[in-house]
């Protein structure tokens, strides 16, 4: 059985960084998909940042120019590197891996997709970010 665990979130003060983790225990292949989500108080979960099995990676507008995605293939680990951070990125940072091919399952959410998240293969518990102004 999969599990997904996040880690590195925290306060930090506007035009700050942070780099979060996400390992994945329990993964015996390497053909999957992994991607950022994040989740305000009252708002919908929404895709961040997406890695696909090719390395190949999107990102939400939001974001894109300020987050990047990275992976570390032995250690099945994926990591969100969050430079110039915004109040507005305060949030609670979740990552969610999948295992099906032939479709880009996840990256389809950072695209504006919020349906079928629970579809999605596996979850972490996420992970606190809180951007102070």
């Amino acid at each position: 059985q999969v599990q997904v665990v996040e880690s590195g979130g925290g306060l930090v003060q506007a035009g700050g960084s942070l780099r979060l983790s996400c390992t994945a225990s329990g993964l015996t292949f390497d053909d999957y998909a992994m991607g950022w989500f994040r989740q305000g108080p009252g708002k919908e979960r929404e895709g961040v940042a997406a890695i696909d099995a090719d390395g190949s990676t999107t990102y939400a507008s939001s974001v894109k120019g300020r987050f990047t995605v990275s992976q570390d293939k032995d250690k099945k680990t994926v990591y969100l590197h969050m430079n110039s951070l915004k109040p507005e990125d305060s949030a609670t940072y979740y990552c969610a891996v999948d295992f099906r091919s032939g479709y880009p399952y996840v990256a389809r959410y950072t695209g504006g997709y919020c349906g079928q998240l629970d579809t999605l293969d596996a979850w972490g518990q996420g992970t606190l970010v809180t951007v102070s102004p």
